[in-house]
């Protein structure tokens, strides 16, 4: 087929490299979000997408948005039997969703109608879900509402991250699309409009919900460390000192002391009260610092770190 793919971070890097390399289908154009400026000095950055695009030799567009009649006319031209979405980030009016000979489709990873939305990986780690998945989905006027066109299950494990499940879910997602480009050829795919029981809405990330109330559960902050890794990373202070956490895991002990309290440290971790159970810090950084594991920290920090000191 002939395929205009539209995609901007790295999780669409396995489905744009799956079907460049496929034989049987044609890359005729690649969209993506503009460059942006980023770092101290606010170079503009392409994005992973563009990237990958330059080295595969394939054509690219960078618009804003599709509103101008110009760039819709842009797109008709490319004559592409199917536009593939893969978090690409910019929205598509109605004119283009019908542009193409089958649509438009996207890559969703979730398993939709539970996890609609901008931020389903993290969500699904937050809420401490047991499975996820990928769901292949074609693109209508709504958030994620689309009809199923297929979908997998993946099991989250215990020490996930957004980073490590992303990575899952994207090479998943590339395989299942190829899956589907074979059954539209063969004129046998199926069809299944979402369920509005079980949707749920996967709101975007911010830092400010990166800041650890030592309230809550060991449990449920390990998911906050696990869920904002890579971004925004979560967070604590001690001290004049905002720590970040990069790794932890829950214990089974418990423990009567204040939640935040450093109940012992070694080479082995930090452990901490929570308002349930206690969780131990193994990957940390400080300001200005790397990310080091605890042993390492506590070579030069091991009275900031000593028990009975509280984070805040």
């Amino acid at each position: 087929m002939n395929i205009v793919f539209a995609g901007t971070p790295k999780f669409a890097l396995p489905a744009l490299v799956q079907i460049a390399s496929s034989s049987r289908h044609k890359i005729c154009a690649v969209y993506t979000k503009p460059d942006r400026p980023a770092g101290r000095g606010l170079h503009l950055l392409p994005s992973p997408v563009k990237e990958k695009a330059l080295t595969l030799n394939l054509p690219i567009l960078q618009p804003e948005n599709f509103k101008n009649i110009v760039e819709q006319e842009k797109l008709k031209a490319f004559q592409a039997d199917i536009f593939i979405d893969v978090a690409y980030g910019v929205i598509l009016p109605r004119e283009v969703l019908s542009l193409p000979r089958y649509g438009c489709i996207n890559i969703h990873p979730s398993l939709l109608p539970r996890w609609r939305g901008a931020a389903p990986i993290q969500r699904a780690i937050l809420a401490g879900d047991k499975v996820t998945g990928c769901s292949i989905m074609r693109m209508d006027e709504g958030l994620d509402t689309g009809d199923i066109l297929l979908q997998e299950k993946v099991a989250i494990q215990s020490e996930d991250t957004a980073a490590t499940l992303e990575n899952k879910l994207a090479e998943l997602g590339a395989v299942l699309l190829l899956h589907v480009l074979d059954q539209i050829e063969q004129g046998s795919l199926k069809e299944i409009p979402q369920s509005t029981s079980g949707a749920t809405y996967a709101e975007k990330l911010s830092k400010e919900e990166a800041l650890i109330n030592w309230q809550k559960s060991a449990v449920e902050i390990d998911r906050m460390v696990r869920a904002f890794n890579p971004w925004p990373i979560a967070f604590t202070k001690i001290e004049d000192s905002t720590l970040r956490i990069f790794r932890s895991v829950p214990l089974s002990e418990t423990s009567q002391s204040q939640p935040g309290t450093i109940l012992y440290s070694d080479q082995n971790g930090i452990d901490i009260a929570t308002g349930q159970g206690v969780l131990r810090l193994l990957e940390i950084q400080l300001p200005g610092g790397k990310v080091l594991p605890v042993s390492e920290i506590l070579k030069s920090k091991k009275e900031l770190f000593a028990a009975g000191n509280v984070f805040a």
